[in-house]
């Protein structure tokens, strides 16, 4: 059948397939195409259009129908070529058939949407809360600077004013303003004294691995719990695997499996390929 023929072939028979689907509906049963004796059935086609690359995916149907029929006709008249199975075949469809059986039990492991809003609630309640900070510093060479620095503030200067003349860090053009950070996130000098401050207070001179510092906590809040829009992949996943952990193990308590004694086999055969000649 040249591939003209075949494109009427397919466009007839998407047409007859669809004029019998007014009048009764269709199932993966139903056959669109045979080979020989081999009927090729439209669950063979749906599957096929499911492993199609993204780009492929909205192509219209007609075009689709047809190239999936083609290819799955090609593949069949390849097939029938062959009078015995090799046995790398046989391998792979034992592998495929286990994997796409587990695979249609782990999807009964999806959780439900309450499932995991019941969860974040969960989370929500219970998580503890996770201080974040905002301050200001100004970053000098010596302990001397500092030092007089720390008393131009507490003689009433404002503190971002003395950092944009003195500071030589990065911050100083904007005062020393560092932002919202959260522990974990400055050097432990610094975090030492930012925590031990109250809101509005200046630290005495202190010195990091930068030099000599004077900080000004500004605020300080809690961090906010995440929302359920951020947690909802995280919550889904670490549920779904919960759900199969809980359910192989189950499976494995009450099955019967023979595994080999340690040292009965050496792995490296598990790389000779030519075994499957």
């Amino acid at each position: 059948m040249t591939k003209l023929s075949a494109f009427w072939g397919s466009v007839a028979l998407l047409s007859a397939l669809s004029t019998n689907a007014m009048a009764q509906d269709v199932t993966a049963e139903t056959v669109v195409a045979t080979v020989g004796e081999t009927e090729i059935t439209l669950g063979e086609l749906i599957v096929a259009r499911t492993q199609l690359p993204q780009q492929y995916q909205q192509l219209p149907d007609s075009l689709l129908f047809e190239g999936l029929l083609d290819q799955l006709i090609q593949q069949q008249l390849l097939a029938d070529t062959v009078t015995e199975v090799p046995a790398v075949v046989t391998y792979l469809l034992r592998n495929e058939r286990r994997t796409l059986l587990a695979s249609d039990v782990m999807t009964d492991a999806t959780p439900t949407e309450e499932d995991i809003l019941n969860e974040y609630t969960e989370r929500a309640a219970s998580a503890p809360g996770t201080p974040e900070f905002r301050a200001s510093h100004l970053l000098v060479e010596t302990q001397e600077e500092a030092a007089a620095a720390k008393a131009r503030v507490d003689a009433g200067e404002a503190f971002a004013d003395v950092a944009r003349e003195v500071s030589t860090g990065p911050t100083g053009p904007n005062g020393g303003d560092l932002g919202w950070f959260g522990l974990g996130a400055m050097v432990p000098e610094f975090e030492n004294q930012i925590t031990s401050l109250e809101v509005g207070g200046v630290s005495e001179p202190f010195e990091t691995q930068f030099g000599w510092h004077v900080a000004t906590l500004v605020e300080q809040r809690m961090q906010s719990f995440p929302s359920l829009a951020e947690l909802r992949g995280t919550i889904a996943a670490e549920l779904r695997e919960a759900t199969i952990s809980a359910r192989l193990e189950e499976l494995t308590a009450a099955a019967d499996i023979t595994m080999p004694e340690e040292g009965a086999f050496d792995p490296a055969p598990i790389n000779a390929i030519e075994l499957l000649d």
